[in-house]
């Protein structure tokens, strides 16, 4: 079993691969106070709920945006198996061509691979956590770069939080059908999903004055399925972009 693990702001999302299939694939969460030895054990409960064991590694990858959690997650991980564990960075083949390949998120290479496989570009990955990053891959399959904003949950919670009488709200709920929102509740659902929506389609109509208008939208992570169906763009949502992306790159990369 190859195993893939990816430390987000959020959540840490672990994936299983055998014969190049996804067995399973589940989610911690990001705790900056646990131990290497907190780590350990939760990873091997991870793998014992999806009837998994560390004595079936044979290798894993590890991409991070967290670096101080970075290596304890890989100090757990070595605790666990033997295993060659890659670190997604410098020196590691990605197939993409980069500027400045240290500065970027790993979670944004790993989903660009990963919508590679599906489109030749140009295309952006959109991935959110605590923040919503957006990356361009443009024709030449060159990462061109792109934005960060903050999530669209991190916003709501902070308003709730810095005002007295504003509730808060599902985030899965859809907008109602008219912007003309008749309760305290309705606009701010109407400003989470409605503003959300017209936010990432501004931003794909500058996208694709540069990239072009074919440009193809990829989306991972947690983006509610009320944000996705209201924004006028296609987005292809595909769960475990990242975790398929940081299996291609260990395929690339297993035999160094």
């Amino acid at each position: 079993m190859i195993l893939t693990v990816n430390i987000g702001n959020t959540h840490i999302t672990v994936g299983g691969y055998e014969q190049d299939t996804l067995i399973f694939c589940g989610r911690l969460h990001s705790d900056p106070a646990a131990t290497v030895e907190e780590y350990a054990i939760r990873l091997v409960n991870l793998l014992q709920l999806y009837g998994a064991s560390p004595a079936q590694i044979e290798g894993g990858i590890l991409g991070s945006v967290v670096p101080m959690l970075s290596g304890r997650v890989l100090a757990a991980l070595q605790l666990l198996c033997k295993a060659r564990i890659l670190t997604v960075g410098p020196g590691l083949k990605s197939g993409i061509k980069l500027d400045t390949p240290a500065q970027l998120g790993a979670e944004l290479l790993c989903g660009a691979v990963a919508a590679l496989a599906e489109c030749p570009g140009p295309l952006v990955v959109i991935s959110a956590d605590t923040a919503i990053s957006l990356m361009a891959v443009n024709a030449k399959q060159e990462l061109v770069g792109g934005v960060i904003l903050p999530g669209p949950q991190l916003s709501m919670n902070a308003l709730v939080q810095k005002t007295a009488q504003l509730p808060q709200i599902a985030p899965a709920a859809r907008a109602p059908d008219s912007v003309l929102g008749k309760s305290t509740s309705a606009c701010l659902q109407n400003g989470f999903v409605l503003g959300t929506a017209s936010l990432l389609d501004g931003l794909a109509d500058r996208f694709c004055a540069e990239l072009g208008a074919q440009t193809a939208f990829y989306a991972t992570g947690d983006l509610p399925r009320s944000i996705r169906e209201a924004c006028r763009t296609p987005i292809h949502y595909r769960e475990t972009l990242i975790t398929d992306g940081l299996h291609r790159i260990w395929l690339r990369n297993r035999k160094g």
